[in-house]
């Protein structure tokens, strides 16, 4: 059966891929062959781990009682291999979150050695970068809180680093950011993004006031849900506008110090209380504009706070890290 975990508030199922075949669904015994053949048996994944039992559902709740699946693993000893799956069906190159949760369901099966770095390497069938990712955890505390430090490498900055077209160069404290023309017909005040890839894609859009950020509830409501899910989404979905592969979207607001506060709408998945590569994105960009200094960097999201570790070097970032905590649900 499909295990549920939860980390700030950022739901993920994880199964083995031997339980998913054991339900009859047809996943290759590689994740590179599963990556390129998700059409095949990712949907019904999805339908048999994350969907409501009849009549189980909460009223207003989400469509499906988890923001996506974890396959995995599909080795014994590291690395290891795994795919995020999205609840529309398609993968992700990376999510914090989901390595965290990952991580933590390695260390409970055993799997995950506390004293060393460990790779998790996610396949994925996206065409811009190359698959599969990795990324180096290992376990760490911090304040008291056991979790997981993931390493996530050096991010890109700009429309080029995300595949972004038809957006236009405006300034802030110096620094050239994007105007999605999209997103600032939502509402005006959303006219200054950061494009940041930090394994998967991000649009960070930089606002003044916490009063500019939308609510997870307003992102659920008609009108404005459907505008994000045509910017967001890849076709047929939505329009892959600016991004012909998707986007994630986020909207930060400087809060005092190091810290950023902000929201997150997710390419394939819709409003989240968190995401973790989202909260590196966020902290990158707000570093870029001066919010905030190199060094550890809190990011609040609806779900938690999000530590992020920024290392500069030279005028640049050389590589941000995300301390993540997760806990076994059901």
């Amino acid at each position: 059966m499909a295990r549920m975990y939860d980390a700030r508030g950022n739901i993920y199922m994880v199964a083995a891929p031997e339980e998913l075949r054991q339900q009859g669904i047809a996943l290759p015994d590689q994740a590179s062959a599963a990556a390129q053949n998700r059409e095949g048996w990712a949907l019904a994944a999805i339908e048999a781990c994350c969907s409501w039992a009849p009549g189980t559902q909460p009223p207003g709740s989400k469509e499906h009682r988890s923001d996506g699946l974890l396959v995995g693993p599909f080795q014994s000893s590291p690395p290891f291999d795994l795919l995020i799956v999205n609840t529309d069906g398609t993968l992700a190159e990376r999510s914090g979150n989901g390595l965290t949760i990952f991580s933590q369901a390695l260390s409970d099966l055993g799997l995950l050695t506390e004293d060393e770095a460990c790779v998790l390497r996610v396949h994925h069938d996206k065409a811009d970068v190359p698959s599969p990712g990795e990324t180096s955890v290992k376990a760490a505390q911090v304040e008291g809180v056991n979790g997981f430090w993931l390493d996530l490498g050096r991010p890109g900055f700009g429309p080029s680093a995300v595949s972004a077209v038809g957006v236009e160069t405006v300034l802030m404290n110096g620094r050239e950011l994007s105007h999605v023309q999209p997103l600032s017909a939502l509402n005006d005040l959303w006219s200054r993004s950061q494009f940041a890839r930090v394994g998967n894609p991000h649009c960070v859009t930089l606002v003044d006031s916490i009063d500019a950020l939308p609510s997870n509830e307003q992102m659920r409501e008609p009108v404005l849900g459907e505008g994000l899910t045509r910017i967001a989404y890849a076709m047929p979905a939505g329009a892959g506008r600016p991004c012909p592969a998707g986007i994630n979207l986020q909207w930060a607001t400087h809060e005092a110090g190091q810290r950023v506060i902000a929201r997150v709408f997710e390419r394939g998945e819709g409003p989240t209380a968190s995401s973790g590569t989202s909260a590196t994105a966020v902290a990158c960009a707000a570093w870029r504009v001066g919010w905030v200094k190199a060094g550890e960097v809190r990011v609040v999201m609806p779900g938690g706070t999000a530590p992020v570790l920024l290392e500069e070097e030279r005028g640049e970032l050389r590589r941000v890290s995300l301390f993540g905590t997760a806990r076994f649900v059901e």
